[in-house]
């Protein structure tokens, strides 16, 4: 347990444990809505507030949290109101961000490319305990809203017509999601990097979706293998001195393969058990529902 005595690796592996929570809690509503490259973008949006940070001599987390949600905001407009040209507003957009982030921090007298590099691909050296202080209070934010919300959240990114026929502020719900993401960006990019932190949004996800079977189970079980991953790739970067972010993700894409694997026997298992049970009938599930507790996510 010596990898505990490290103040910055105390410090890593808090700022983990965070990211590991939030990254799926946000995710599985991205994946339900069909946005899972959503996370990509924003951290290309980012990179123009962590450049913008180092120019201005404040914090590069805060300032890359506004940029990144005012891009989300942006996405979003454009998501609702784009019509043929709406992808390439957000290349245009996506592309900018990155090109921003990268010629602000190279105008800035205390920046560098090495500071860009370890916001791009993660680095446990660099959490600072201010760092740990933004980080608590961004997630409380994100977990606030994913849990507190979660039934209208799912709600939205099920069926948004369905949504709005039952009186729900779609527009309102799908701007929130769209900050949380953002707001989850910011975070994750201390521990997992901005260009990696979409993948630890989805795969978890992805992985839990292949044997669960509600929209309860799928958010707990990607939040415990979100949390597993971040916590072993920070350990494991710790000792074989590898890139954290990098490790995260594969760790992840490796836990995503294995539930795979056993994913078709257990779906051949249930589809006896719940033939034995209807006495060979097949049952219709309704396609939507509002609650969203035992609505089956896995496509």
């Amino acid at each position: 347990m010596e990898f505990l005595n490290p103040p910055f690796m105390q410090r890593a592996l808090l700022a983990a444990v965070l990211v590991g929570v939030i990254a799926p809690a946000v995710g599985v509503y991205l994946v339900q809505r069909r946005q899972a490259l959503m996370g990509d973008g924003i951290g290309h949006i980012a990179m123009t507030g962590v450049g913008l940070g180092f120019l201005l001599s404040t914090s590069p987390v805060w300032m890359a949290t506004a940029v990144a949600v005012a891009g989300a905001v942006v996405m979003e407009l454009i998501r609702w109101y784009g019509r043929t040209r709406g992808d390439i507003a957000l290349a245009m957009l996506f592309y900018g961000g990155m090109a921003g982030g990268v010629l602000l921090i190279n105008l800035s007298d205390t920046g560098s490319s090495a500071n860009l590099t370890s916001y791009l691909f993660g680095s446990l050296s660099t959490v600072s305990t201010g760092d740990i202080t933004s980080i608590c209070l961004l997630a409380a934010f994100v977990l606030l809203v994913t849990l507190g919300l979660r039934r209208q959240l799912f709600a939205v990114s099920q069926d948004e017509e369905f949504a709005r026929v039952t009186g729900l502020p779609v527009r309102a719900l799908n701007l929130l999601v769209a900050v949380t993401a953002a707001v989850t960006v910011t975070v994750a990019m201390r521990v997992v990097g901005l260009l990696l932190v979409s993948a630890l949004m989805v795969v978890p996800v992805a992985a839990a979706q292949q044997i669960a079977r509600s929209f309860r189970v799928t958010f707990v079980l990607a939040v415990v293998i979100g949390t597993a991953v971040t916590l072993a790739g920070t350990v494991t970067s710790y000792y074989q001195d590898v890139p954290p972010g990098a490790t995260i993700v594969l760790l992840a894409i490796a836990v995503f393969v294995g539930l795979t694997a056993v994913a078709a026997p257990l779906a051949r298992r249930r589809a006896r058990r719940d033939e034995a049970d209807t006495g060979g009938c097949t049952l219709e599930v309704p396609a939507t529902r509002a609650a969203g507790d035992d609505l089956v996510v896995r496509p």
